[in-house]
């Protein structure tokens, strides 16, 4: 099996999550329920007999927090951790922090799913996928793939969006097909890669 280990995780449930809010680059921390989510993905990689040379994540709470308690529950604590802006949520600039409801009041419907399951259109002051992939990919090449590649096992704790563009690239799938590309928060995504940075396997662990 390849020992080029890289693990992607969704962060637990959020407040606002649970609110059904816009959040993007606002700062909620989990839920009880998100903490508990972070301590199974934890378990579940341990259960798959994993362990980790090294982790990354965004500069938000949600995300730093369930990369913590996973590592906690697998008795991995003292690894290095890099936090950075880059692997942030897409930014939804004039919707965060709105209900979800409210915004398609204000909006229209049609216009609001426009804004969060189209590739390219980004929201008022905000980011578009597109946009998210942009920031996140270069991040993804220069820092975290080379550790992969060294054959240091990595895991990445993030947000839907961010992580979405990183599947996008792993798995080569187009803008529509990235789209329908669900995300379970706490749900570890595991990624075998070969010499030339190709996925050889994945594994998703949601359930």
């Amino acid at each position: 099996m390849s020992k080029r280990l890289l693990v992607l995780v969704r962060h637990g449930q959020s407040e606002w999550n649970l609110k059904n809010l816009f959040t993007g680059w606002k700062d909620p921390n989990l839920t009880d329920l998100g903490v508990k989510e972070a301590i199974a993905a934890g378990r579940k990689l341990k259960d798959e007999g994993l362990a980790f040379d090294v982790a990354f994540t965004s500069d938000l709470t949600r995300a730093q927090r369930t990369l913590d308690l996973a590592l906690n529950e697998m008795g991995q604590s003292g690894i290095p951790i890099t936090r950075n802006v880059a692997l942030n949520e897409r930014d939804y600039g004039d919707l965060s922090g709105l209900n979800k409801d409210d915004a398609r009041a204000k909006w229209g419907e049609e216009q609001v799913l426009i804004w969060r399951r189209s590739y390219d259109v980004p929201p008022p002051g905000g980011e578009s996928l597109k946009d998210t992939l942009a920031r996140t990919l270069p991040y993804y090449v220069q820092e975290i793939l080379p550790c992969v590649l060294r054959g240091q096992r990595t895991l990445v704790a993030a947000h839907g969006n961010s992580l979405r563009a990183l599947i996008m690239v792993l798995e080569k799938l187009t803008p529509e097909q990235i789209l329908k590309r669900e995300l379970g928060t706490g749900a570890p995504v595991v990624y075998r890669l070969n010499a030339d940075a190709t996925v050889a396997s994945v594994k998703d662990l949601a359930g």
